[in-house]
């Protein structure tokens, strides 16, 4: 009975091979140029004349590929390269007009024809080396250039990893101290804190571990870090969350507004300020997300002029903006008297 699961196996593997793939080419190229002969002759004639072409092919294309281009070309040897490659097709096409006045040994006339070809059997060959240098500089500067391509994705990847095992833990401190705040009051909010800690957790341990994930997701995580802020504080400060828009089928780099938050409210809500507030505001337009986070701060704390306002948490969020969304973000950190003020716009794809 036929494994077909075998036959396809065989095959998938055949197609990976590159002495598959150089071998199918030849083949094609040697009973393309069968049909395409125009001649009187019997076929089997034609079929060695081609044979003869194919041949003298296969010997220029790999000495080039193999030897020439990488003793000299790819070692920038260029003069000796062209030296070298001239030498070759001045060696090869005597040779291949040699064999086809040996293969028409019965008819003087097209031996004839074939010394009178001599210019043409030269250029042929010289067009076939210099397709073959062609064909060798573009497929290494594409595998290059795939490499390169490969090398920026690994190192982003891990200096995102790296930024988001910075941002993770500096989240589930700070809520842990929140809970911890409320156990020594032995309040009886700490259960639906615990509840709400538990739905952060999940979100940060496992489903932000994708590359994107649905806004909705990062909103919820957002409403629940209010909440715990609402139950910790009570009614001494001002916290509102707006939203704006369809949210809807849209997705977002995990925990990319979660600095900015915790952020406002580490100096927000300090306890030298009698009506602090939190205000944020999140909008959908069209395919863009613009956040606006505005708190208060504390009276007498200094104006930073310079653009560097905010600690590890924003310098990583920065960094991850950059990364996750190059020339399709904008990013404004306003320091006024009485309040920080965060604007950001996110272009999704």
């Amino acid at each position: 009975m036929v494994n077909w699961l075998e036959i396809k196996s065989i095959y998938q593997d055949l197609l990976k091979s590159k002495s598959f793939l150089h071998i199918s080419f030849w083949v094609m190229l040697y009973f393309f140029l069968v049909l395409i002969d125009q001649s009187q002759y019997p076929l089997w004639y034609t079929m060695v004349k081609e044979l003869v072409d194919v041949s003298f092919y296969i010997i220029i294309v790999y000495t080039n590929i193999f030897y020439l281009i990488p003793q000299f070309l790819q070692k920038k040897k260029l003069f000796l390269y062209l030296i070298s490659f001239i030498g070759l097709i001045v060696l090869i096409s005597p040779i291949k007009t040699l064999s086809y006045v040996f293969l028409y040994q019965n008819d003087p006339y097209l031996q004839s024809v074939v010394v009178g070809s001599r210019t043409t059997i030269f250029l042929i060959c010289l067009f076939v080396g210099m397709g073959s240098t062609i064909f060798k500089v573009t497929t290494d500067w594409l595998v290059h250039q795939n490499e390169k391509r490969e090398l920026v994705s690994q190192k982003l990847h891990s200096e995102l990893k790296f930024l988001k095992q910075q941002i993770n833990p500096h989240f589930f401190f700070n809520t842990l101290n929140n809970l911890y705040a409320l156990t020594l009051k032995k309040s009886d909010l700490a259960p639906e804190i615990v509840l709400r800690l538990s739905e952060m957790m999940r979100y940060m341990l496992y489903e932000s571990n994708e590359k994107r994930v649905s806004i909705k997701k990062e909103i919820n995580y957002i409403k629940n870090y209010l909440e715990l802020e609402k139950l910790r504080q009570g009614d001494k400060f001002s916290i509102n969350f707006n939203l704006t828009g369809n949210f809807q089928d849209q997705e977002i780099a995990p925990l990319i507004f979660s600095p900015f938050l915790e952020n406002s409210f580490k100096h927000g809500l300090d306890n030298q300020i009698k009506s602090g507030f939190v205000n944020i505001d999140l909008e959908m337009r069209e395919n863009q997300v613009h956040m606006e986070i505005e708190n208060s701060k504390p009276p007498g704390f200094p104006v930073k002029r310079n653009k560097k306002s905010g600690g590890i948490g924003l310098e990583n969020v920065k960094r991850r903006l950059q990364l996750l969304y190059p020339q399709k973000h904008d990013l404004d950190i306003l320091d006024k008297p009485n309040s920080f003020r965060v604007l950001l716009n996110i272009q999704l794809n």
